[in-house]
């Protein structure tokens, strides 16, 4: 992540930390992730930008080389075939920055969880 260690504010505060064309691809994703989920809360959790909506859904995080998405493992597993292409980790997912976002299937990802979430907790 950027090198200054302290803890963002906010989504802006976050992205103005990284390269611009770091900032860019952090921006899209928080416009598909937005636009995915219209009533999920953004905040920062853990140090990245977070959606909630009763409970933490996806974050997200620039580093270096790449983006890292973080549904949770439920949506990785979810679509583990699409995903393929890309390393993993245990409910992580990374994007080289080098490459064009998946946003369809960031924003297919994000669905999926608000609708586990939902469905699990019956709202």
């Amino acid at each position: 992540m950027a090198t200054n260690r302290k803890i963002a504010k906010n989504f802006d505060d976050y992205a103005d930390r990284f390269p611009k064309e770091t900032q860019q691809l952090l921006r899209k994703m928080r416009l598909t992730v937005k636009n995915s989920a219209p009533r999920a809360k953004e905040s920062i959790s853990y140090g990245m930008p977070t959606f909630t909506e009763g409970r933490n859904r996806v974050y997200f995080a620039g580093y270096k080389s790449h983006i890292g998405f973080y549904p949770i493992p439920s949506g990785i597993e979810a679509f583990k075939k699409e995903l393929s292409a890309y390393k993993q980790g245990r409910g992580s997912v990374q994007f080289p920055i080098d490459e064009p976002l998946p946003l369809a299937l960031v924003s297919r990802i994000v669905k999926s969880r608000m609708k586990q979430d939902l469905s699990k907790y019956g709202k």
